[in-house]
C-alpha cells in the first residue's frame, strides 16, 4: 500500500493500517486522525504539519521521521521507535512515549505537558525551550540530553538518569528528583525551588547561580558540586555529602544542614543559617 492508497482508504472511512510500510513516504500536512497504525514503518517519512490526533502507533518505526510541527495529542507511542526524529515544535500534550526511543531526537519547543516518557531513552536528545510541566519521566534516560531553558516544573523524574544532561536556566520547580543521577549536569541558572531530591546525585553538577529556595535535598551527594552563588534560603540538606563543593556566596539562611560533611567545602563569603556572612 503506498501513501495514496492509505489516504483514499482513510477519507472512505477505514482506519486499520496495522503493520503498513510507507517508509519514505510523504505524508505532509495530512489528516490521519485516530488511525491504527500499530506496528507501521514509517521510517524516514515526512510527517511535517500532520494531525495525528489520538492515532495508535504503538510499536511504530519512526526512525528519523519528519514531525516537525505534527498534532500527536493523545497519541499512543509506548515503544515506538523514534530515535534521531525530527519533533520540534510538535504538539504531544498527554500523548504515551513509554519505553520509547528518541535518542538523538529533536524536541526543541515541543509541547509535552502531562505526556508520559516513563522509561524512555532520551540519550543526547534536544528538548530546549520544551514544556514537560507535569510529565512524568520516572526511569528515564536523559544522559548528555540538551534541556537549555526547558519547562519540567512539577515533572516527575524520579530514578531518571541525566548524566552529563545540559539544564541550564531550565525550570524545575516543584519537580520530583528523589533518587536521580545528575552527576556532572550543568543546572546553572536553573530554578529548582521546592524540588524533591532526597538522595539525589549530584556529584560535579553545575549550579552556580541556581534557585533552590525551600529545595529537600536530603541525603544528596554534591560532592564537587559548583553553588556559587546558589539561594538555599530554607533549603533541607541533613545528611547530604558536600565533600570539595563551591558554595562561594552560597545563600544558606534558614537551611537545614544537620549531619552535613563539609569536608574542604569552599564556604568563602557564604551566608550561612544564622545570617552571618562565612570569612
Amino acid at each position: 500500500m503506498d501513501a495514496g492508497e492509505l489516504l483514499k482508504r482513510y477519507a472512505a472511512g477505514e482506519r486499520d493500517f496495522h503493520n503498513v510500510d510507507l517508509q519514505g513516504a510523504s505524508l505532509i500536512g495530512v489528516n490521519l486522525n485516530k488511525a491504527h497504525l500499530r506496528r507501521a514503518n514509517l521510517s524516514h517519512t515526512n510527517l511535517t504539519g500532520a494531525s495525528l490526533k489520538s492515532v495508535n502507533l504503538r510499536e511504530a518505526n519512526l526512525f528519523q521521521a519528519n514531525l516537525q510541527g505534527s498534532d500527536l495529542q493523545e497519541a499512543n507511542l509506548i515503544v515506538s521507535n523514534l530515535e534521531q526524529a525530527n519533533l520540534s515544535g510538535a504538539n504531544m500534550i498527554d500523548a504515551n512515549l513509554r519505553a520509547s526511543n528518541l535518542i538523538g531526537a529533536n524536541l526543541t519547543r515541543a509541547a509535552l505537558t502531562e505526556a508520559i516518557l516513563s522509561e524512555a531513552v532520551l540519550k543526547q536528545a534536544n528538548l530546549s525551550r520544551a514544556n514537560l510541566h507535569d510529565t512524568s519521566l520516572s526511569r528515564s534516560n536523559l544522559s548528555k540530553a540538551i534541556l537549555i531553558d526547558t519547562i519540567l516544573d512539577a515533572a516527575n523524574l524520579t530514578n531518571a538518569i541525566l548524566v552529563g544532561a545540559n539544564l541550564k536556566g531550565a525550570n524545575l520547580a516543584n519537580a520530583l528528583l528523589n533518587g536521580a543521577n545528575l552527576t556532572g549536569a550543568d543546572l546553572s541558572q536553573g530554578n529548582l525551588s521546592r524540588v524533591k531530591g532526597n538522595g539525589t546525585n549530584l556529584a560535579s553538577a553545575n549550579l552556580t547561580d541556581a534557585k533552590l529556595r525551600g529545595a529537600s535535598l536530603s541525603w544528596t551527594t554534591l560532592r564537587g558540586a559548583n553553588l556559587t552563588r546558589a539561594n538555599l534560603y530554607r533549603a533541607k540538606l541533613c545528611w547530604s555529602n558536600l565533600t570539595g563543593a563551591i558554595l562561594a556566596e552560597a545563600v544558606l539562611i534558614d537551611a537545614n544542614l544537620n549531619q552535613i560533611t563539609w569536608r574542604d567545602a569552599d564556604l568563602r563569603r557564604a551566608i550561612m543559617p544564622n545570617g552571618f556572612q562565612h570569612d
